[in-house]
């Protein structure tokens, strides 16, 4: 989709010639305070008023427009309420701008102009708050039109979007914020894309296409293991899973090797991301119910976070060396698929016993984990829309975490906070293998009822190299919304893929 252009301009919003002015204002705050009460003294009053009159409260997301009739260069002023500001966090700034953008394109108009908003949030920086308001906005904005005959409707689109700062020495900064909201939000809606895309169109052929385009960006290559070469690796967990599908499976490598300040070049070990891509799950022989199935064609977001993750690492030219991994197939009930008490041989040389077909993302994360371990990496970070289990212990808005080292599962966690894709770590006690004991090979992949996000990770943690560092992200709780939020659309989200933008960027100690 055409995104919107972000500018950073030098001035004064009141004095600013625009469709929309934007100012925001904390329900906590007794009167109007920084530019909004500025604009109110230009207007006369009139913000004021609509506090007066209780028709304005400043509650989170609440907006009202009203037209200036020429008191000032903007056309209309769009107050939005940002809540209490003891509640008021990064996403706080996203959520009102995700809601903004939506209204100025439902009104018409083409262009905003707005301060930048929240300041005074403890613990955030002036470029912190131009990269939430920058994603909030570009994610508003997202729409998926690809299979519409009629584009959505006629009528103007929102395209341009300028954040206006009074202080010179700030503005390098808030461009910094923009390029790097910009990045996340690209690559967020570069996820939904894929995932809202049906599995006829994004087979794992489609997959492999996409990373092949990512190896045109600067510093990225791109290898495609054939059916041919997985099987000379030994890779029989994936393998297994391909069997019932009549597309072909790939094994999917990007490498990015960013240059620059702090760069470890060539000798630097990598940051691995392995993401699950089955790209249509109907659960194999042990069929899952038709209600719903259709979601199935998002099973693929765990890969297609990763893919996007790595474009836009080189896109901002982060000075790391990442490695992204997608086992990419079907699971379809075929008449060779694979069947409940089949044993397969993975590429770690350890056997699984398949009890259930359903739990195939653990066994094709399985053989990915340990090609991962071969590489010598700093880290590995798997995601993958694994467990209904995720869901029912952690509704919509948190991702499930565990790991194996402290330090790397902080990190995680930070990031995710910044990036409002908060994760909930669970506990990787080896207690629950128990669970996961199998009478004729060295484990199943199924643990039963009983915590089933937990026996899941444990799974895959038997085929994390010893010594990796490795986080496990099960995002089966947020891939997917049955309804709009302020900049999150009903349907693929790509909820993990700024979180993962996010780890990378503190990781390369890039300045805020």
């Amino acid at each position: 989709m055409q995104m919107m252009n972000v500018a950073v301009k030098q001035g004064k919003g009141e004095g600013e010639v625009a469709e929309v002015l934007v100012v925001g204002h904390f329900e906590d705050d007794a009167s109007l305070k920084g530019d909004a009460a500025t604009v109110d003294k230009a207007l006369g009053g009139a913000l004021r008023a609509f506090l007066s009159c209780k028709e304005f409260e400043g509650k989170n997301q609440q907006i009202v427009v009203l037209h200036t009739q020429g008191e000032i260069p903007a056309k209309r002023v769009l107050l939005v309420g940002l809540g209490k500001k003891q509640d008021a966090r990064l996403d706080t700034i996203r959520q009102a701008m995700g809601c903004v953008a939506k209204r100025v394109r439902q009104i018409g108009a083409a262009s905003l102009v707005t301060p930048v908003l929240g300041q005074g949030i403890p613990r955030t920086t002036p470029l912190e708050l131009a990269q939430a308001m920058t994603e909030g906005a570009l994610l508003g904005l997202y729409q998926f039109n690809e299979y519409r005959t009629d584009q959505n409707g006629a009528g103007k689109s929102l395209s341009r979007m300028t954040l206006i700062e009074p202080h010179t020495e700030r503005v390098a900064k808030l461009r910094e914020g923009v390029r790097r909201g910009r990045a996340g939000a690209e690559a967020a809606s570069f996820v939904r894309d894929l995932c809202n895309h049906p599995s006829n169109v994004m087979t794992p052929s489609r997959v492999a296409a996409e990373a092949r385009a990512i190896g045109k960006e600067r510093g990225v290559k791109v290898k495609i293991l054939e059916q041919k070469k997985v099987e000379q690796l030994g890779m029989g967990a994936f393998l297994g899973v391909a069997r019932g599908s009549h597309e072909p499976p790939k094994f999917i490598i990007l490498e990015y090797r960013g240059g620059g300040r702090g760069s470890n070049g060539k000798a630097g070990k990598p940051i691995v991301l392995v993401g699950k891509t089955i790209t249509f799950d109907t659960g194999g022989i042990s069929l899952k119910p038709a209600e719903n199935m259709e979601q199935m064609k998002a099973d693929m977001t765990g890969g297609a976070e990763v893919l996007a993750t790595v474009r836009a690492s080189a896109r901002l030219q982060l000075p790391l060396h990442v490695i992204g991994i997608l086992p990419a197939t079907e699971n379809m009930p075929g008449g060779r698929a694979i069947k409940p008490g089949d044993i397969l041989k993975t590429l770690s040389g350890k056997t699984v016993e398949v009890q259930n077909t359903d739990a195939e993302g653990r066994l094709i994360l399985a053989d990915g984990l340990a090609y991962a371990s071969r590489l010598k990496p700093a880290a590995v970070v798997d995601i993958a829309t694994l467990t209904g289990a995720c869901a029912v212990a952690l509704g919509q808005f948190a991702i499930g975490m565990f790991g194996n080292q402290d330090g790397l599962k902080a990190q995680i966690r930070e990031a995710g906070n910044r990036a409002g894709e908060r994760v909930w770590e669970m506990p990787l006690w080896d207690d629950y293998f128990e669970q996961l004991k199998s009478d004729v090979a060295d484990m199943r992949n199924i643990g039963g009822r009983g915590g089933g996000m937990i026996t899941a990770a444990l799974f895959l943690s038997k085929f994390v190299g010893a010594g990796v560092p490795w986080v496990h992200l099960d995002i089966a709780s947020t891939d997917w919304s049955e309804r709009e939020r302020a900049y999150i659309p009903k349907g693929p989200t790509g909820i993990g893929t700024r979180l993962l933008l996010q780890f990378l960027i503190d990781q390369a100690k890039l300045p805020n």
